[in-house]
């Protein structure tokens, strides 16, 4: 089963683009909600590259890593992964006259309702691309 979420960033292609694959980046925005983080990020962004980004709650009690390998990545367009476990995702960045579209599709794992996978990884794009919008003036 694929699951698809998408968000819209009010700002260029090419901040989109490094605000999603930035470690730095990554860091400031992955989380669903206030009470999750990602405290380290590292990506090698090539077909056969890795990312690794680690996910904890705050307050210690539970952290996953969040890795996987690229199988496809066409520069501002779309990136393409293999997670460890085995399912693949496409990531669509796509420009408009309204910002930057971005668009996850992904195979559902089996553990949590497609529900609940679908409003955490929508929780997390939008964080994207509240932080995406921002990023401009913060820099």
């Amino acid at each position: 089963m694929k699951i698809t979420v998408e968000t819209l960033a009010r700002t260029d292609l090419e901040t989109v683009w490094s605000a999603y694959n930035t470690p730095d980046d990554i860091t400031q925005w992955n989380s669903p909600s206030p009470d999750w983080h990602s405290p380290r990020s590292q990506v090698d962004l090539r077909e056969g590259g890795t990312f690794n980004t680690r996910m904890e709650a705050r307050d210690g009690s539970v952290g996953f890593d969040f890795e996987g390998t690229y199988t496809k990545v066409v520069p501002q367009r779309l990136i393409e992964y293999r997670m460890g476990d085995g399912r693949e995702v496409a990531v669509h960045f796509d420009q408009s006259e309204d910002g930057v579209r971005v668009r996850t599709i992904f195979d559902a794992e089996t553990e949590n309702a497609p529900e609940v996978q679908q409003q955490g990884w929508q929780a997390i794009l939008d964080n994207f691309g509240r932080y995406a919008e921002t990023r401009v003036s913060a820099r």
